[in-house]
């Protein structure tokens, strides 16, 4: 049986995080290694408390590398690019042996006759 659902604005463990996203959580555990920006509390015995801003950077890093293919590499540099006020790409960078459709490939196609008439 579950407990009553918890306030928007409250904690999450990991197991609840891992839950609700539906990722396991070595992932979670993972990602906290490789994304300076996700930083949960930890509280004795090391148990994690995740804030609502961290769990809205777990679905987006989850929609990054497991939905739009981002490489965890291409993900740290665009969360880096955007610390330092740069613009996000807007199309995202296709990850080998990815599948690919032909919307992405145009609107790649799209940002390199752009960058190059501007150069």
């Amino acid at each position: 049986m579950a407990g009553p659902e918890k306030a928007a604005g409250a904690f999450r463990t990991i197991g609840e995080v891992s839950r609700d996203t539906g990722l396991p959580q070595h992932i979670l555990r993972y990602w906290e290694t490789r994304f300076p920006q996700l930083r949960p509390l930890q509280r004795a015995g090391n148990r994690r408390y995740y804030r609502p801003e961290d769990v809205a950077l777990v679905r987006r890093l989850d929609s990054l590398l497991n939905q739009q293919g981002y490489t965890v590499r291409g993900v740290q540099q665009l969360l880096a690019g955007e610390a330092k006020g740069a613009p996000a790409p807007t199309a995202p960078v296709p990850v080998a042996g990815a599948p690919v459709d032909a919307a992405s490939l145009t609107s790649i196609r799209d940002l390199l006759v752009k960058a190059l008439g501007n150069a």
